[in-house]
């Protein structure tokens, strides 16, 4: 069975909401959309290019599936490239027509299982809703956390209060922090935590 892995950009207070540029998502009145750019340099773009190269099957959830397949097709690169050719799938129990080409639509967040089937390395890059529902279904193998020196107070966050579910992960490679202030966090899950220990006893 493939590994399962989302990719997100986060602020020091959780919040993955429109990363990459102003318009990319305002609902509920974000106003801080393009927030990453002010801290990105050549080493954590190649970080994130070295993911992509990796991934061989990308998963969306619907939101992040809109912006993408607005965008991407209409770019060239090597990132381009790479995403407009992968197997793309979207988790959506309303999209009829996906025009991206290459996406199948599924209708359930369960349905990833047949993906992890099929394919090695699958990332999912933003999409914290779909994240959250594959972690609770214990799906979600691997958190990529690029963690940027930045608060907002507001906007989507990766838990916000009452979401997720107990979980305990473990480090899968050393942290790398990056020149303007990232740091790259991966985690794989780890079962549940551990608790009701005195710090004491250790």
């Amino acid at each position: 069975m493939g590994t399962l892995s989302v990719d997100l950009f986060l602020t020091l207070d959780g919040v993955y909401q429109a990363p990459g540029g102003p318009d990319e998502d305002t609902s509920d009145g974000f106003e801080y959309g393009g927030w990453q750019a002010a801290y990105s340099d050549e080493e954590a773009g190649a970080a994130i290019t070295a993911g992509i190269d990796r991934m061989d099957a990308l998963l969306l959830g619907r939101k992040t599936y809109d912006i993408f397949a607005q965008y991407w097709p209409e770019q060239s690169g090597h990132i381009a490239d790479k995403l407009n050719g992968l197997p793309k799938f979207v988790v959506s129990s309303t999209l009829a027509d996906a025009k991206w080409e290459g996406t199948t639509v599924l209708a359930e967040a369960e349905d990833v299982a047949a993906v992890k089937e099929r394919f090695n390395d699958i990332h999912i890059i933003g999409s914290g809703v779909l994240a959250r529902s594959l972690l609770e279904a214990d799906l979600l193998d691997r958190l990529n956390l690029y963690l940027y020196p930045l608060t907002f107070g507001t906007g989507k966050r990766l838990f916000p209060d009452g979401a997720g579910v107990p979980a305990a992960f473990r480090l899968a490679q050393p942290p790398q922090a990056f020149p303007n202030g990232a740091i790259l966090l991966a985690y794989d899950r780890a079962g549940e935590p551990v608790t009701g220990i005195d710090i004491g006893q250790m």
